[in-house]
């Protein structure tokens, strides 16, 4: 069966039981939706919607924080590349998170992921606990990346476009080394803007780099 091992079959799975009781219910295009780079001092912030075809199993698929950049990277390709599978990916800039706070930035990130996909979903499972307004029925899932499987592939798009934008952002900006943290408040990352002050893709309204700016650390 699909090839797997039994017991990655077994979690796999697991991991689907929301999205057959809701197929039980009568629902037959339910999407999952997942932001990536809520957190960070610097980049955008990612929201990927997705709809899997029914009874095809991901190797791996889990909470892409759970994964190796690797297996992150073959999942994207292969969920990509498989026939039936829709999705739709938002980025929300810097700018924009600034203007209107990184939770209305994420909640405006997730509303036009789903509103990007090819179809319209008739249920949509959400990770977290706040769902935009998308004029279908919803459900808030906590950590729904590592219990539903549309939410997993969700996770791992959204992750995987955000990694890629800052490694290419680490190329205008070397001297911050977001190739490695990604814009998170690492020590290396802290070290930075004290010694370069912020740069252009750093989120102004978030300390540090607020704080550094009204001392005079551009």
């Amino acid at each position: 069966m699909h090839g797997l091992p039994a017991s990655e079959i077994s979690r796999i799975d697991q991991m689907s039981l929301l999205e057959r009781d809701l197929a039980s219910r009568g629902f037959s295009c339910i999407a999952g939706v997942d932001e990536a780079g809520r957190g960070p001092l610097a980049g955008p912030v990612v929201a990927a919607a997705c709809i899997l075809p029914r009874g095809v199993y991901f190797q791996y698929l889990n909470d892409s924080k759970q994964l190796t950049t690797g297996i992150r990277n073959l999942l994207y390709a292969q969920l990509l590349a498989y026939p039936g599978f829709m999705y739709g990916i938002s980025i929300i800039d810097v700018e924009t998170i600034d203007r209107i706070n990184i939770l209305q930035a994420t909640l405006m990130a997730m509303q036009r992921a789903v509103g990007s996909l090819p179809v319209s979903p008739d249920y949509i499972l959400i990770d977290g606990s706040r769902t935009p307004s998308l004029g279908v029925p919803c459900e808030c899932v906590i950590r729904g990346d590592a219990r539903s499987v549309s939410i997993a592939a969700a996770s791992v798009l959204a992750k995987v476009t955000r990694d890629r934008i800052m490694i290419e952002l680490h190329e205008q900006y070397p001297e911050y080394g977001f190739f490695s943290h990604k814009g998170y408040a690492t020590n290396q990352h802290l070290r930075a803007i004290e010694k370069h002050g912020s740069c252009p893709i750093h989120r102004t309204s978030f300390n540090p780099i607020r704080s550094c700016k009204e001392r005079g650390i551009r």
